[in-house]
């Protein structure tokens, strides 16, 4: 499965998108800001190397049942900062960025609306500086 157009459409794409992570020297403060954001469920003291997180801080996000994989795109051009993103789907966008600024967010992009393929996105950077996507139906 894929999204193209903001549409899912099946076709084999090769290796999904299977974890993500968010960093930050503040995990507890994280855990509470996707939580009330997203409704993530994410307890401490999943199991993790050393290398990646304090073993006592880490938690996994279980996917949501039957939950397609995520697609992904490459893009970019002259004038376009680097950088790697995941976004998460959400019913109204600006809504869902209203609730980041109120929780501590920053907004990076305002809603903008993708005409072809009927979709508005959004980012912003969470307490810990992350850069996060926000998408749904325009």
């Amino acid at each position: 499965m894929e999204v193209c157009d903001g549409v899912w459409n099946d076709r084999d794409v090769g290796n999904p998108v299977v974890h993500f992570e968010l960093i930050g020297p503040d995990p507890a403060r994280l855990r509470q800001f996707y939580s009330r954001l997203f409704g993530w469920d994410a307890p401490a003291g999943a199991p993790v190397a050393e290398q990646v997180s304090q073993p006592t801080e880490y938690s996994f996000i279980a996917p949501a049942d039957n939950a397609p994989p995520a697609a992904g795109g490459i893009g970019g051009g002259a004038g376009f900062e680097s950088h790697a993103i995941f976004y998460v789907g959400v019913e109204t966008v600006s809504e869902v960025l209203s609730t980041a600024e109120e929780l501590g967010a920053t907004v990076v992009l305002p809603p903008q609306r993708n005409e072809a393929g009927n979709v508005i996105v959004a980012h912003f950077r969470d307490p810990a500086g992350n850069l996060v996507g926000i998408a749904g139906p325009s």
